[in-house]
This record gives C-alpha cells, sequence and structure tokens, in this order.
C-alpha cells in the first residue's frame, strides 16, 4: 500500500506533535495524493479560486456588475442540512440530550470510519487551521478542519480567522476540536454528520452543504460548543449579533434567536434604508453566539457590571451610578488602551456563571434587582399581548400564543 504525497517537514507549520501526528494518522486512513496545509493568506486564496474556476467548481460572474463573485452549484441531493443523519455520539445515551439523535461512539467510528477508509484517493487533503473568535482572546476556540473540498477551504477563510493565527493560539496544546469532512461521492446513503464532544471530534462525510462540511459552525460552534459550555460555564447560542451604530457614534448591540427561515442574516446583514441615512450596520455574528455572563467588581449602589461576551468579544453594560441609561461598547480582549477598565476588571474578584445562578438577586426595595439585566422576551407573530414591564394584560391572557412562531430577543434593562 503506498502513503500518501506528504508536505516535507520543513512544510509543516506547526510544531505541535498531537496535531502532526492526527494529521498522519488521517491520511493514512483516508488515503489522498497529496497533502497541503493552509495559511490563509491572500496568494492562497487567490490560487485556489483560480484552480476552482478551471475545474468548473466555480464559475465567475460577470466582472463589471458582480467583482470577485462566484457561482457554485450544488448537487441536487445535497442542499441543506440532513437533520436525521446527523447524530451526536456519547458514551451514554441520556447525555446527547433528547432532541438529539444518538449513536455509540463505538458504531459510529466503525462505520464512518469504514466510509473514510481510501475516500481521499486521487485527491488533495487539505489541512484548515482556523480560529473560533478573535485573536488574543481567551474564550476563543482552535479547530483543525481536515477536508477534500477545495470550495471548503474556500468558505472558511470566510467564516473563521484561518492560518497561522490558528497555530499560535494554540501553541503545543492538544486542545483543539479536530474535524474531519470529506464529500466522497455526494450519496445520500453514505451522508452522515456525527460529533464525538467526549473528544472534541466531528466526522462528516457525503455532503458539501455549508451545514454539514464547515465544521466551524453548527457543528462546532453550536454543537460541541454546547458540551463544552455546559463544562466550562457558557452558552452557545443559536442566535444573532447584530451592532447598530447611530448618526451622533452611539453603538448599540442586539442579541436575537429568530426560528429557522425567518431571515436572522438578512437581519444581521441588513443595509439600512435611505431614511437611516447616517446609521451603520456591523454584523457580530449571523447564526450562533457564545455567550458568557459573570459579574465583575462589586455590587454597591447599583453600580453593578455584568460582562457579557458575544463571539469571544466582551460587550460590557456598565450602569451609572445615578441610574442613567446603560452604554454599551465592545472591546478586544484586555485592550487597555481601548479600554481603560481593562487593568481594573483583571484584579477586581470575579464570581463565574455558577456561582452568579446560585446567588439570590439583591432587591432594591422596589420589587426589582438592582443593576444590568439581559432579559429574554418572547414574541410572537400575533400579538401576544406582552406590555414593556413583561406582563400580559387581562384580553391577552384569553388568547393562546403560537408556540411555532416563537422568537426569543434579549432587550438589555438597568435597575
Amino acid at each position: 500500500m503506498s502513503e500518501p504525497k506528504r508536505s516535507a517537514r520543513a512544510d509543516v507549520p506547526t510544531t505541535n506533535g498531537t496535531l502532526v501526528a492526527w494529521v498522519d494518522d488521517t491520511a493514512r486512513l483516508t488515503k489522498p495524493d497529496r497533502v497541503y496545509w493552509c495559511d490563509g493568506s491572500l496568494e492562497e486564496k487567490k490560487r485556489l479560486t483560480d484552480e476552482a474556476v478551471a475545474h468548473g467548481i466555480l464559475m465567475p460572474l460577470n466582472p463589471e456588475k458582480r467583482p470577485g463573485c462566484y457561482l457554485h452549484r450544488s448537487s441536487p441531493t445535497d442542499v441543506a442540512r440532513t437533520e436525521h443523519l446527523t447524530f451526536v455520539c456519547t458514551r451514554e445515551k441520556e447525555a446527547a440530550g433528547p432532541n438529539n439523535n444518538w449513536m455509540s461512539p463505538k458504531d459510529a467510528y466503525a462505520k464512518l470510519g469504514a466510509l473514510f477508509n481510501g475516500s481521499m484517493k486521487g485527491r488533495t487533503m487539505y489541512v484548515v487551521p482556523y480560529l473560533m473568535g478573535p485573536a488574543g482572546s481567551p474564550f476563543s476556540k482552535v479547530g483543525i478542519e481536515i477536508t477534500d473540498s477545495i470550495y471548503v477551504v474556500l468558505n472558511m477563510r470566510i467564516m473563521t480567522r484561518m492560518g497561522g493565527v490558528a497555530f499560535d493560539a494554540l501553541g503545543d496544546s492538544p486542545d483543539f476540536n479536530r474535524g474531519l469532512h470529506s464529500t466522497l461521492d455526494l450519496a445520500p446513503e453514505k451522508r452522515f454528520i456525527c460529533h464525538f464532544p467526549e473528544d472534541n471530534t466531528i466526522w462528516s462525510i457525503g455532503s458539501g452543504y455549508g451545514g454539514n462540511a464547515l465544521l466551524g459552525k453548527k457543528c462546532f460552534a453550536l454543537r460541541i460548543g454546547s458540551w463544552l459550555g455546559r463544562s466550562e460555564g457558557w452558552l452557545a447560542e443559536h442566535m444573532l449579533i447584530l451592532g447598530a451604530e447611530d448618526p451622533q457614534g452611539r453603538t448599540h448591540y442586539v442579541v436575537a434567536a429568530f426560528p429557522s427561515a425567518c431571515g436572522k442574516t438578512n437581519f444581521a446583514m441588513m443595509v439600512p434604508p435611505p431614511h437611516f441615512k447616517g446609521w451603520k450596520i456591523t454584523t457580530v455574528g449571523d447564526d450562533i453566539a457564545s455567550r458568557r455572563r459573570r459579574l465583575v467588581g462589586r455590587q454597591g449602589r447599583g453600580a453593578a457590571r455584568r460582562l457579557d461576551r458575544l463571539e469571544g468579544q466582551p460587550l460590557e453594560a456598565r450602569l451609572r451610578p445615578a441610574g442613567g441609561a446603560p452604554e454599551l461598547a465592545f472591546h478586544g480582549a484586555d485592550d487597555e488602551q481601548s479600554d481603560p477598565l481593562a487593568a481594573r476588571r483583571r484584579s477586581a474578584r470575579r464570581a463565574d456563571l455558577g456561582d452568579h445562578l446560585r446567588r439570590p438577586p439583591r432587591d432594591d426595595g422596589a420589587g426589582r434587582a438592582a443593576g444590568v439585566q439581559l432579559e429574554p422576551r418572547r414574541l410572537s407573530r400575533r400579538d401576544d399581548g406582552l406590555g414593556d414591564d413583561g406582563r400580559r394584560d387581562g384580553a391577552s391572557r384569553r388568547r393562546a400564543s403560537r408556540s411555532d412562531g416563537d422568537a426569543a430577543v434579549l432587550r438589555l434593562r438597568h435597575g
């Protein structure tokens, strides 16, 4: 059995022994003709794009009307996520949760291992290092996706921070998500998307569709992220994050969860209409938010501060002691030049999420907790009679709200 043509050791851009050994093991299983380590550079993007065009994978659009844009055609049998073929593989079935399909890790590794055996013969095996979250943030996560799809490589560069920034964040640590993907022949009967949260591993085969193939998104950030968040004290949410800056330069952030097909991405990427001249919209995230919430400093005289980290970036809600409106601002992690409170935060006493949930809220004497709160509200396709205080009026109490049209929105309230 011939060995795949691997990159020379001098060309391997990391000295992480765990990572290199895993890549070598995967190459022996999938048997590609060539192994290529991606660097995320502009030169690489141009070269791979030209290669994809030459092979008919991408088709350039009109360069005058749509410069730098390409058409990619999906297989007619591969145009959506396949939930019935998506599994969470934990040793105990109950650990997979009530809403997920379950398969034992032993059965999943055996079933998919047989499909992956030789799946990349005649193809290039791309090693895609990526970072979910900003560089330098202690909350960002490193993933490595191995794939035989040039389309996946180009889109992972758009969807993540790809290349050396991931190796810098990883160092010699073995703590990275191991993602293995192959389109195989796109046959639906050979299509499986399996998550192994206890191994921080994802195996996806038989699909080139974004949600099944770009493993940093639904697979890592949401499904594996839910497992990691439970053990680390944060939440992986199916929510968009949008920044809206008014003409005066004040920015507010919206965090919202809508049902599927309700337009999360359109909302997060909206272009302000003409009569909102001077407004700017920033897309922080269009689909998934990693949320961390904890108390920072003291809670005296209504000056409590809560830190919410969204997509690895801290959203700080600062309440003026006099009870004025909260100020919202995004900062780079521990950037003392842009965030003068960074040093104070590091030295302040911090309560983790579990400690905060166990501690009862402090009452200000008016029946409400003092400080800043993120309050979930429930919206319906028809008026549900909820007022600003969240209470239902008498007439609305008689109307049943439709659960299939519900959407959750986080409103910032201050005490």
